[in-house]
């Protein structure tokens, strides 16, 4: 805390336990999917969160259809101005590199839309059971495996 803060705190009035203090909003990322067909939209996009308080970096990348705001902001305000201002479907980047899921070509976690090199983030429980092998798929996997030694007798 500064100086500035420290006696501010000492000369106030209120006894501290007044229901207005405000919290400083942390700063913060948010990724965006939002539908960037042209230069126009792109235009559109960024002149709606230009002007939003607390933004400091736009970065739009219509290839991903994908728009990054940085700054102390709330992310539901963010997407729900944004969604507002430009009347196109706007909702929080649903994807994640495929390297930090456990099971990327799972069948609730693959997703044909997503960019090169996402996957759907797969966080529900219904998804994370489809990347788990059955007992039979394990007996077969475990079959033909370099550890087993008599794996193929055949051979």
């Amino acid at each position: 805390m500064g100086v500035l803060d420290h006696v501010s705190n000492m000369l106030n009035c209120s006894s501290g336990h007044s229901k207005h203090h405000k919290k400083r909003k942390q700063l913060q990322t948010v990724e965006m999917k939002i539908k960037i067909d042209c230069e126009g939209c792109e235009r559109k996009v960024r002149r709606s969160v230009e002007g939003m308080k607390g933004v400091t970096s736009i970065d739009i990348s219509p290839k991903q259809n994908k728009l990054t705001v940085t700054g102390y902001v709330v992310p539901e305000k963010v997407v729900a101005r944004v969604a507002h201002r430009t009347g196109k479907k706007t909702e929080l980047w649903p994807y994640v590199p495929y390297d930090e899921v456990e099971h990327p070509y799972a069948s609730g976690v693959y997703d044909k839309r997503a960019p090169a090199g996402y996957v759907r983030y797969g966080s529900d429980a219904q998804v994370s059971h489809l990347g788990r092998a059955s007992s039979i798929e394990v007996r077969y996997a475990t079959a033909f495996s370099d550890e087993n030694p008599a794996a193929c007798a055949v051979m």
